[in-house]
């Protein structure tokens, strides 16, 4: 028999190289076992929960009333005029399609969105920072991931004669270690402090910068705030020193913001990127290169179907923007659908407005609800011996850390696995809780996480929660 003309040993080794965690193997054997459930088979659990990841349509979130009805009437015009849907639903609607090529949302539209969207965007931004906001700068993606691909894509070269190198934070969310290989960027990861709240400390960036600088050249920083998967919400102060050391530096500072409207502990408060820098003045504000990232997939949202996003780029060299929206160009657009739900977000019903009290008691509750499981979990997994678990100030995850008995580890060794690879396996088999270990994430050498939604809705949450605390029991014993 000929061999293939495509081998695993001629496929671009990058491919190769490249792991993504929250869908890794622990995921395709959680969909096995939704399969043998559905057949029959007997397990000591009546079904899967995925905590493995931030989807809240598929955690039992119910989608927000206007988006929906907006999403409905650009679907099928002929609703606009023939079901009974508030008036601003109706002028949303009919906005839209104005900006659509033949009035239907089944048209190409322009490679970097709808020119009403990305106003409207722009318009979200100058509210939400008290600073302007050009449109021509908005660039809408399906979802952030596709935009932050996009930007990390332009560092794809040897400057100095050494590789590019991107400091991301460890833990991270695996989007950046993946799209690294992908691309053969090299990967400069500096440590977040868990001992406190982590934090990201001045020094660790310093040292992880320095350290690398030897065998690449190192050109970006990449910010989650609020974290993914730490949950943590970065203080207007360690915003500002971020700000000075990519300045120092000169870094194009990624500004991963996704989780904006997710913040739940007192005292905490999200600051932009973009808002900082601007009142910091000269010579940041209009020297420092920023790369900002927004998705209608988290916040109150939770639309992750749709996948519809968007990125702001500050102070970037305009060849180089040119260049970066021609690639974009290639892609053709992003979808219509996720377009339509940014321009939701971006400018949600109005005081006034028909839609507007429906909208406000929906998002209320959706954030309301998600700071109440914030509290739950972290609670619950410190009041489980060997558990400890920082306040998720921010975010969808929680990011315990846990110690293992010597025994778990040697029958870990055995199997080949890491140690928190192992303890998810046999949760998955016991219960039908689905985590993501924190070796899949980065994580301290010697310690060991995983990262949890917070998703569930609370009589989920609950039953998840005592299911992990007896499992806990029992695998400690057996380990003990």
């Amino acid at each position: 028999m000929a061999s293939k003309a495509v081998t695993i040993e001629n496929i671009n080794p990058n491919i190769v190289k490249l792991q993504y965690a929250v869908r890794g193997p622990l995921v395709i054997r959680a969909g096995e076992i939704e399969k043998e459930l559905e057949k029959g088979a007997e397990k000591p659990f009546k079904k899967v929960i995925k905590a493995n990841i931030g989807d809240a349509h598929a955690m039992g979130q119910k989608p927000i009333t206007f988006i929906r009805q907006v999403l409905a009437c650009i679907s099928y015009p002929d609703l606009i005029e023939t079901v009974d849907f508030p008036e601003d639903v109706k002028q949303r609607a009919k906005d839209i399609l104005g900006g659509c090529g033949g009035g239907s949302v089944g048209s190409y539209t322009m490679s970097h969105g709808i020119e009403l969207v990305r106003r409207h965007v722009a318009e979200y931004i100058a509210r939400r920072d008290g600073h302007p906001a050009h449109w021509q700068d908005v660039c809408l993606s399906a979802g952030a991931s596709t935009a932050i691909k996009n930007v990390l894509q332009l560092l794809c070269n040897h400057v100095d004669g050494k590789p590019s190198g991107v400091m991301i934070p460890i833990p991270q969310y695996p989007l950046y270690s993946a799209s690294l290989a992908e691309f053969g960027l090299r990967q400069v990861g500096y440590l977040l402090d868990e001992e406190h709240g982590w934090g990201l400390d001045l020094g660790e960036l310093e040292r992880a910068r320095s350290a690398a600088a030897e065998e690449s050249s190192v050109r970006a920083l990449v910010v989650i705030n609020p974290g993914n998967p730490t949950g943590q919400v970065l203080s207007r102060a360690n915003i500002e020193a971020i700000v000075r050391f990519a300045h120092q530096h000169r870094l194009l500072l990624f500004a991963d913001e996704v989780y904006q409207e997710n913040v739940y502990a007192e005292g905490s408060r999200f600051f932009s990127f973009k808002k900082v820098m601007r009142e910091m003045g000269e010579p940041y504000s209009s020297e420092l290169e920023l790369a900002s990232f927004m998705s209608v997939s988290k916040g109150y949202v939770g639309e992750c179907g749709l996948r519809g996003g968007w990125m702001e780029l500050v102070n970037f060299c305009p060849e180089v923007q040119a260049q970066l929206f021609k690639c974009i160009s290639a892609m053709l657009c992003p979808s219509a659908l996720g377009q339509a739900a940014v321009d939701c977000v971006a400018r949600p019903p109005l005081r006034g407005e028909p839609s507007h009290a429906l909208w406000a008691q929906e998002r209320a509750a959706v954030l309301g609800s998600l700071a109440d499981r914030a509290r739950l979990v972290a609670d619950t997994f410190n009041s489980m011996p060997g558990f400890s678990c920082n306040v998720v100030q921010g975010a969808m995850y929680a990011f315990p850390r846990i110690e293992l008995p010597p025994r778990a580890l040697e029958a870990a060794a055995a199997k080949g696995q890491p140690p928190d690879v192992f303890y998810a396996f046999q949760l998955l088999e016991q219960t039908g809780i689905c985590i993501v270990p924190g070796s899949g994430f980065g994580q301290r050498e010697g310690t060991f996480h995983f990262r949890t939604t917070i998703l569930p809705q609370p009589p989920l949450l609950r039953d998840m929660l005592q299911a992990f605390r007896d499992f806990h029991d029992r695998f400690t014993r057996q380990y003990a």
